[in-house]
């Protein structure tokens, strides 16, 4: 059940980056937002696999 929790937490995490970058520097930019959306979430589930994942 921890473990559900702190992978939902990560997910919310993840979520409230994504939409801060989003609204603070690339409001108009639509491939530069993807671009970096991509590159966000690419980062946090490399960190996820390498740290938190449980074999």
């Amino acid at each position: 059940m921890i473990s559900q929790t702190a992978t939902a937490l990560y997910v919310v995490l993840m979520a409230a980056v994504i939409a801060a970058v989003d609204l603070l520097f690339f409001k108009n930019r639509f491939w530069e937002r993807l671009t970096v959306n991509l590159g966000i979430v690419l980062v946090f589930a490399a960190f996820y696999f390498r740290f938190l994942k449980r074999p």
